[in-house]
């Protein structure tokens, strides 16, 4: 076993316990993600400002976006502890770097790369490999990730499918992410979900009109129900 995967299995964060009873990992900000994608670069950190007003705790800015790096940068200045900045769609270690010297708290990619795995244990951030059957779910766990991205979550079968590979998973913390919507959430953390990402049906069109008050108001609702 390596040295990541011994760390995954002695890993002590902190705990806290669904609607089941059993007792699971928490993303280390909170039980929602909110992903940063596209737009023109103009409005990132006024989105930034608006998502952790109104309660949302982590935020992830996928290399995608324009000007991603300045983001990271300027919400990790900004925040410190109060929130975790992390980048998302890492393709390489060279944009882990990247985003690690930035400040990034967490790097989350769609694929399991164990090159990425292994810079982001050395780097000092969570890492959140995307996989979406029960065997790649597995074997991101056991190369060390802090929780598994499954995605793409709504076309995979939704909560329901998330429940039944947690039957036999119980002991992998998963994030799923993709097709989630505001009103969904609270469902796939019922289903055992240690976090759920959201993009688009969170974020709208604010990276591209800059529409805050739109924003402000899925955001909140989105943090009341998941602290309800």
């Amino acid at each position: 076993m390596s040295t990541m995967e011994n760390d995954t299995m002695t890993d002590t964060t902190t705990t806290t316990t669904t609607t089941s009873g059993t007792a699971r990992h928490r993303h280390e900000a909170g039980p929602a993600i909110a992903i940063l994608r596209g737009g023109t670069g103009e409005h990132v950190e006024d989105v930034i400002r608006t998502l952790v007003d109104a309660g949302v705790r982590a935020i992830e800015i996928t290399t995608n976006t324009p000007r991603w790096r300045e983001g990271i940068a300027w919400g990790a200045a900004e925040y410190g502890t109060a929130a975790a900045i992390g980048v998302g769609t890492v393709l390489d270690t060279r944009q882990l770097d990247e985003a690690a010297a930035a400040g990034a708290t967490f790097a989350v990619s769609p694929h399991t790369d164990a090159a990425i795995g292994e810079r982001a244990h050395e780097r000092g951030l969570g890492w959140y490999p995307g996989a979406a059957t029960p065997t790649e779910i597995v074997r991101a766990w056991q190369l060390g990730a802090r929780a598994v991205k499954v995605f793409p979550a709504a076309q995979l079968g939704g909560p329901a499918f998330l429940k039944q590979v947690l039957a036999p998973l119980d002991f992998v913390d998963v994030i799923p992410t993709g097709g989630i919507g505001v009103d969904d959430a609270c469902d796939y953390l019922d289903a055992g979900a240690v976090a759920v990402g959201l993009g688009s049906p969170l974020v709208g069109d604010a990276l591209t009109s800059g529409d805050l008050d739109a924003l402000r108001a899925r955001a909140e609702r989105l943090v009341a129900a998941v602290h309800r």
